[in-house]
């Protein structure tokens, strides 16, 4: 029989590392396979976009990219109740057997120079399939994190969703940097962007197995409950979640632009503009941690609101700054900026839903708040900066977007309740 762990008994003691182990390894998985796409769109659009211009191609690439976001709400609806129903590792070890065939399904795809267009048909089926495993990840993840943790931790080790994304980031960032200095840009271009997504084929055992031993923490429900409460009464808190992602996604891949940024608009070499997004993760991981740390001891409004207030005044002045000095120096500086302040806002962000809702309703209702939100705008981030800065001209086009919607996170946070010290029982 599968140990239950609550509250009650973990409250006193110290949350295992197998538990947050299993957790991150899984989680930062999927993210490196989903968002390595990202990294590595300008020489996937020359695989299967060969003709036209390049620019032309890129936005093809990354509106594929965005096909994989518009499935995660039906993933975050379909296995986030099958994780209210049947627990959180079921369902966690079910998104993993989905990131593990969609990221297959990329590794294998031949190009359009050898398939036609059945080629980038095949690309959006297994960007979907990645986005529904995706959309179904984070509920079950983040909720579990903070139902295993103490109550005085639970911002602390919650923060490890975000810590764990900037461990892909930070693993993309370091594959795509050794790539670049090993192979040639033809070399890339042929095959060698293949590699990362294959490289991580062979850690997804590792993962399912540390996650095939985690303890679960859905009580199973007694015969003679009275009627549960449904997620209407809950969504005011929903449409409140929804805005807080708003500001975290957006600037989180505007952060993840940076490589293309510095690539397309920059002009810096494959080495430079790929280490942008080593810095970011970094960053990312080491920030998001500090954030919980700091939000279980002052509270999560805090830490949801300063960092952004602060990225919303510095974010179009280093844009300004990297546009017109471009150098690695002035790219890592602000990519330590925007992906730093992003994920000490964000770590703490995501706690804040999973203990305002009850237990029977959270894997299930986070999971719609944070695949709504970012469906919509991150998905669509890269593809609308790329878009604003080409027909406007202006290099800081990217960091106005981010401006424009912190101002709705913003909003969000001071409309919800303190949740610090909050039962989640």
């Amino acid at each position: 029989m599968v140990a239950l762990t609550t509250d009650a008994n973990l409250a006193g003691s110290r949350v295992s590392a197998r538990v947050v182990a299993a957790t991150v390894a899984g989680n930062a998985i999927e993210f490196y396979d989903f968002l390595c796409f990202s990294f590595f769109s300008v020489y996937i659009a020359k695989a299967y976009f060969p003709g036209g211009d390049d620019f032309s191609g890129l936005l093809k690439t990354l509106a594929i990219f965005w096909s994989g976001f518009f499935f995660r709400p039906l993933g975050g609806i379909v296995i986030g109740a099958y994780a209210d129903r049947a627990g959180r590792r079921p369902a966690m070890l079910l998104t993993i057997a989905l990131i593990t065939l969609g990221t297959l399904g990329l590794v294998c795809i031949p190009s359009y120079a050898t398939i036609g267009a059945a080629a980038p048909v095949l690309l959006v089926v297994f960007r979907i399939i990645q986005g529904f495993a995706l959309g179904g990840e984070v509920g079950p993840a983040s909720v579990y994190l903070v139902e295993a943790s103490p109550a005085h931790r639970r911002g602390f080790y919650g923060s490890w969703q975000i810590a764990s994304q900037g461990l892909a980031i930070l693993a993309g960032g370091l594959v795509g940097v050794a790539l670049s200095l090993v192979l040639t840009q033809q070399q890339l271009y042929a095959w060698g962007w293949r590699l990362p997504f294959g490289l991580c084929i062979a850690l997804i055992p590792l993962a399912f197995f540390l996650r095939n031993q985690m303890e679960e923490t859905l009580e199973p429900r007694k015969p003679d409950a009275a009627p549960q409460e449904g997620l209407g009464r809950y969504s005011g808190y929903l449409a409140l979640g929804v805005l807080i992602i708003i500001g975290g996604t957006v600037s989180t891949y505007v952060g993840n632009y940076m490589t293309t940024f510095a690539a397309t608009t920059l002009k810096l070499s494959p080495t430079v503009s790929l280490s942008a997004t080593a810095v970011g993760g970094a960053s990312i991981f080491v920030l998001s941690l500090l954030g919980g740390w700091l939000g279980d001891r002052f509270g999560r409004k805090p830490l949801v609101i300063l960092p952004r207030l602060a990225l919303m005044l510095l974010i179009v002045p280093l844009f300004k700054w990297t546009y017109s000095s471009p150098s690695a120096t002035t790219l890592w500086l602000t990519s330590i900026a925007v992906s730093g302040l992003t994920a000490m806002s964000a770590g703490i962000s995501l706690v804040i839903l999973p203990e305002l809702l009850p237990r029977h309703i959270r894997a299930t209702g986070f999971a719609i708040v944070y695949a709504v939100g970012v469906a919509i705008f991150g998905g669509s981030t890269q593809l609308v900066v790329a878009w604003l800065a080409n027909i406007t001209g202006d290099p800081a086009a990217p960091a106005w977007y981010v401006v424009v919607t912190s101002l709705c996170t913003v909003g969000a946070a001071l409309a919800l309740p303190e949740t610090r010290g909050r039962s989640i029982n």
